[in-house]
């Protein structure tokens, strides 16, 4: 289905865009980055001579236009995202890459036609709420980068319900394996466990939504297979349970056989913690045939094993 597919990826040189990468590369599509010239490349280094990489600022709208009209995507994989990580805190970079970033990508892929558009939300759309979250509650962020995501996401289906197109959001919760940033939590824990250091935490009592990587990269591939019927849905990607923070370090913990002792209330946590963050995954079951295939523990086992044969990704 995907091979020889023109596919075009923003933010191929982040978590969720490099993992994506892959999986299209595997996959015999064609593929097309848009990389700003400052960005890191740790984590493709190995793929550039794969892909087609264009130095495209998504906030430079002409730029946008031509290099999308030059290239064709059918299928576009929209990732790149600004404000995720606690020190990215510049509101207006914020607001004009996550926002007004997508407006010009998707206007630009308007123009040049494609068969699926796949914005990537996130659970910070909602805000915090006291149940599960379902795609049909009342999104109220309570941070810019929230604010900015669902700015993107209702502009995605207003677009996709006003003129039919192929456009779908994927609302992620907290995905968690290979290339993570080293400063998240599971990517930090296990890079100090390997380096018998002691983690500096912030609250155990914290909750998320975690969802592995492969469950996250079967998401997508079913939003393709399924893109003819989902046009201008929104739909929760997460594993439908929660954990608290130190539920996550004591598995990694166990898994690796380690003495190190967590070192609690060592960090700032600058947002307000819910008393609970969970995914309503019922319509990715109904829409896409999609359900996790990883536990926690299954899929902490998986990433811990790979970061044991990549840590020289990590270290600086």
């Amino acid at each position: 289905m995907l091979k020889n597919k023109r596919v075009l990826i923003t933010g191929a040189t982040g978590f969720i865009g490099s993992n994506l990468l892959r999986f299209f590369l595997s996959q015999g599509a064609i593929v097309f980055i848009f990389a700003r010239a400052t960005s890191s490349k740790w984590r493709i280094t190995g793929e550039l001579g794969k892909v087609r990489k264009f130095s495209v600022d998504l906030t430079d709208s002409r730029r946008v236009r031509r290099v999308v009209t030059r290239i064709k995507p059918s299928f576009i994989i929209h990732t790149a995202a600004y404000g995720g990580l606690f020190f990215q805190t510049d509101l207006n970079k914020i607001i004009r890459t996550n926002f007004l970033g997508t407006v010009n990508l998707l206007n630009a892929c308007k123009e040049a036609g494609f068969e699926l558009f796949v914005n990537t939300g996130s659970s910070s759309e909602y805000g915090p709420k006291s149940v599960h979250m379902k795609e049909t509650d009342l999104p109220e962020p309570i941070d810019g980068y929230g604010l900015s995501k669902c700015y993107s996401t209702m502009y995605c289906r207003a677009l996709a319900i006003k003129e039919n197109l192929p456009i779908v959001t994927l609302r992620l919760f907290s995905p968690y394996g290979y290339y993570e940033n080293q400063m998240r939590l599971t990517a930090y824990v296990i890079y100090s466990a390997l380096q018998g250091l002691n983690p500096r935490l912030s609250s155990k009592d914290s909750v998320r939504d975690y969802v592995f990587i492969e469950d996250v990269l079967r998401a997508y591939e079913l939003v393709i297979e399924n893109r003819k019927r989902i046009k201008g849905e929104v739909i929760n990607i997460g594993s439908g349970r929660q954990h608290t923070v130190g539920e996550v370090v004591e598995e990694i913990v166990r898994q690796m056989h380690v003495r190190i002792k967590p070192l609690w209330h060592r960090r700032e946590n600058p947002k307000p913690e819910p008393e609970s963050w969970q995914a309503d995954i019922s319509k990715a079951k109904r829409l896409l045939g999609w359900k996790p295939e990883y536990g926690l523990r299954e899929g902490l086992e998986k990433y811990i094993d790979w970061f044991k044969s990549n840590i020289h990704l990590y270290r600086t």
